[in-house]
């Protein structure tokens, strides 16, 4: 499948749209960093270091960046402050790739899963419980049988807020008593999905960083008790981070990969932010392919993360 057979024009725009802040911001560091400058010098490259830095894409991600492009000066012989863009773009295109962020295939699901059993991670206030109502819509959309699994069970309001996503999706949801074992609410779940033939089930967890320890005790809990119905479940264990919080999603990102086998991520409120560039860097430090991402409110707004779109989108489609 192709780039453009999912991706259409109107999920560009809105992609966009949605990086617009990114990009005004990060361009017009970059403009003044190399403001009255001919050629990449040290300076330039000092100042483009702080550019990178200031817009979160990471310390050890701007490190490697830098490092790439003095490599390609020193190739080159001479290299403008005009090429600066197109190098730039294409290193950074470079290291999404390198680290396993490619290009989401749409909201499709590998062949011989099923039920496909996704397991969401990732601390309160992120966007975790809409980042499942609106993958579910868009499973459902794309003609997939659909079941939730409210296994937050620390908290009235998330599973509350899960039901309503189910209710507003119209896919059916299996819950318990608030405090109940989240391991029998996953259990329960998968049984009744298998049971009627369900394609995907997306499981929420609590999204609590107590301490370490007790997470991934929970979380491994909840694995080994879905892998009595589907023997290798979960396929996927989703990380969803909130792009506006910058470094505080590297913290969170670390703290989840320490404790359980995280396998993809989603980074949700990329449009109220200036802080696009922590999808590089997160992607780049911890080498685990970034699936969605999520530009605003609405339930189409949650796309499948494609290298060359993002790309595109923050350097404009005429800086080639």
């Amino acid at each position: 499948m192709g780039f453009f057979s999912f991706f259409s024009k109107e999920k560009k725009e809105t992609l966009d749209k949605g990086l617009e802040k990114t990009k005004e911001s990060f361009f017009g560091k970059l403009t003044r960093a190399v403001a009255g400058k001919s050629k990449v010098d040290d300076e330039v490259l000092d100042n483009l270091e702080e550019v990178l830095v200031t817009s979160d894409v990471g310390v050890d991600t701007t490190l490697d960046i830098i490092d790439r492009i003095e490599k390609r000066v020193a190739r080159d012989k001479y290299v403008t402050t005009t090429e600066l863009n197109g190098i730039l773009r294409d290193e950074i295109a470079s290291l999404l790739t390198e680290n396993n962020t490619g290009d989401t295939e749409g909201f499709d699901i590998p062949e011989g899963k099923k039920p496909y059993v996704i397991m969401v991670v990732g601390v309160n206030g992120v966007g975790k419980t809409t980042t499942i109502g609106k993958l579910a819509y868009q499973f459902k959309k794309a003609g997939k049988k659909v079941f939730l699994g409210a296994a937050d069970t620390f908290r009235a309001a998330a599973v509350e807020q899960l039901e309503i996503w189910a209710e507003r999706v119209g896919v059916p949801i299996v819950k318990q008593q608030m405090g109940s074992d989240p391991a029998s609410v996953a259990f329960d779940t998968l049984s009744s999905a298998v049971a009627n033939g369900a394609d995907v089930v997306l499981i929420d967890t609590a999204g609590r960083l107590h301490n370490k320890k007790g997470l991934m005790d929970e979380l491994s809990k909840i694995k080994r008790v879905m892998q009595k119905v589907v023997p290798d479940a979960p396929h996927d264990v989703m990380l969803v981070l909130d792009g506006s919080t910058g470094q505080n999603a590297y913290e969170q990102a670390r703290q989840f990969t320490l404790a359980t086998d995280v396998t993809s991520m989603a980074i949700t409120k990329l449009d109220g932010t200036a802080k696009g560039g922590v999808v590089i860097g997160i992607s780049a430090q911890f080498k685990i392919p970034v699936r969605y991402i999520g530009l605003g409110e609405g339930m189409e707004d949650m796309q499948p993360f494609n290298r060359k779109a993002f790309v595109d989108s923050l350097f404009g489609d005429n800086n080639r």
